[in-house]
Order: structure tokens, then C-alpha cells, then sequence
């Protein structure tokens, strides 16, 4: 027969895995490990990660695609048709016809006196001064912390390198107006080409009237894609900002909805009409 041993009693009955400590108490998790905090406490946001590539900075982030589109929209010169004026938004523009690789990539220029494509396979890939021989009228940069220094002429052109910014619209293409948004301070400047270079205008408000154009441009606080904000617009010979689309078919349809309750309070039913 086997011989069992007797029971242990509770006071001496051995531990088994489920009661020993599988670590080393000193390296065990303390509450705050047990439970961390949410990736959007630590993690890097937007504000800390790099939205600009270093070898060309001021590339497009949100508002630099919504803010050329409303610069597009409401940019109706009443002296200029729409289709004797081309508006780039951007693209690349290529102005030394001996360096021929040379070229800006403004964020929206304007340039009065060439014909728009009538055809999408005649759309331009780039904007070539050397080919369409009429330089922009009008450059317009928003301003980022990466571009800031080239935006306003403050860096000096390296001697193995291709001529600032600055030194393009001024110098080389002699562009009439240069206008520069900054939309962290607000604050909008225009230069004017006066002779050999860019004078800084004096504003008494953010905004800037063309004469050539019959249109001004300024600052204005509104909704635009859904988005409050202070944008930069067009504005006509009254003062009135230039309407873009959506906002023209909602004017309409006020318009039409104020007509049919005038009608029904005339005891006609507009939809017999």
C-alpha cells in the first residue's frame, strides 16, 4: 500500500504560484503605470511636429488651401473679364529664360492680359514669363514662420544660389504690387514697385485699393468654409466684399423665399405661379 502523509494544517499549508508574487516587488507598476495617460497628453500635437519640408518651407497647410480659393472667388475686376486673366495658386513660376530650372512658387498671383485655357488639356503646368511674355501684376504670399525672413526681404541671396524671393518679384519681374498676409498678427502689408524698388504703403485700415483693377483688397472677419476667421478678400468701388458663389446662391434663394411670403401675404400661392 502507499503511504500518504497527513494533511498539512492551514497554518502550514505551502503557497502555490497563484499566491507567490510573480515580480520583484521593487519593480512592480506603480498606479500612475498601471494606468497612463491618454496619447493626447503626451504624444507631440501639430504644434510640435514639423508641417514644412526644411528644404522648401511654406509649404500648404489648411488655410493655404482655403484662402487662395477665397482670393480666387471673389476676385472680379469689373475692367477685366474673367477670361483676360490668369490667377495662379501655387504653382511654380519660372522667370530667368538663361537659368531656365529657376523658379518661385508664389501661394496667389494675378497676372492681367492672357488668355485663361478653353480646354483642360491646355491648363498650365507651370507659369513661364518667357513664354507667355507678360510677368504676374500681382503676387500675393501668406506669410508662415518658416517663410517670414524671404517674405519681407530680410535674407540676403547666397552667391551659389538662386536670387530671393524679394529679389525675383522686384528686380527680376518687376512686379507692380506685392502683398503680404500675415494671419498670426493679423496683419496685411502692400508693397508698391515705385521706381527700382518696393515701398512699403501706409495703410490707415487693412485695406488696399487698385485703381487698375476698379477693386480693393482687405481684411475681413467672417465665415468661409464653414471656418470664422479674418480672411483676405476683394472688395468693389462701394465697399461691398465681392460675393462668391455660395454666397450669391444664398442671397438668391432669400431673395426668392422673401418674394413667395410677400406673395402669400397677398393671398397668392407662389408655387401656382
Amino acid at each position: 500500500m502507499y503511504q500518504t502523509n497527513p494533511p498539512l494544517p492551514p497554518s502550514e499549508v505551502l503557497p502555490t504560484m497563484y499566491d507567490l508574487p510573480s515580480e520583484d516587488p521593487e519593480d512592480q507598476d506603480t498606479p500612475e503605470q498601471n494606468h497612463p495617460r491618454p496619447p493626447w497628453e503626451t504624444m507631440p500635437t501639430m504644434y510640435d511636429l514639423p508641417s514644412e519640408d526644411p528644404e522648401e518651407p511654406g509649404l500648404p497647410d489648411e488655410f493655404h488651401d482655403f484662402q487662395p480659393q477665397l482670393l480666387r472667388e471673389t476676385c472680379q475686376p469689373p475692367n477685366y473679364p474673367s477670361g483676360e486673366m490668369f490667377i495662379g495658386t501655387d504653382l511654380n513660376l519660372y522667370y530667368d529664360a538663361r537659368n531656365r530650372l529657376w523658379h518661385k512658387r508664389p501661394d496667389w498671383f494675378l497676372v492681367l492680359g492672357v488668355s485663361r485655357a478653353q480646354q483642360q488639356q491646355e491648363m498650365r503646368l507651370s507659369y513661364v514669363v518667357w513664354q507667355e511674355a507678360i510677368a504676374p501684376f500681382l503676387v500675393v504670399e501668406l506669410l508662415s514662420p518658416g517663410t517670414e525672413a524671404e517674405d519681407l526681404g530680410q535674407t540676403l541671396r547666397d552667391a551659389n544660389k538662386p536670387p530671393t524671393k524679394w529679389q525675383v518679384y522686384e528686380q527680376n519681374l518687376r512686379i507692380p504690387y506685392y502683398v503680404v498676409f500675415d494671419r498670426y498678427q493679423n496683419l496685411l502689408r502692400v508693397f508698391q514697385l515705385t521706381a527700382t524698388q518696393y515701398q512699403a504703403v501706409a495703410l490707415a485700415e487693412p485695406k488696399f485699393w487698385f485703381e487698375e483693377l476698379q477693386l480693393g483688397l482687405g481684411l475681413w472677419q467672417g465665415h468661409y468654409q464653414q471656418t470664422e476667421g479674418l480672411w483676405l478678400r476683394w472688395y468693389d468701388v462701394t465697399g461691398n466684399w465681392i460675393l462668391t458663389p455660395e454666397e450669391r446662391a444664398e442671397q438668391e434663394h432669400q431673395r426668392a423665399e422673401r418674394l413667395a411670403q410677400r406673395l402669400r401675404s397677398l393671398g397668392v400661392d407662389p408655387d401656382e405661379l
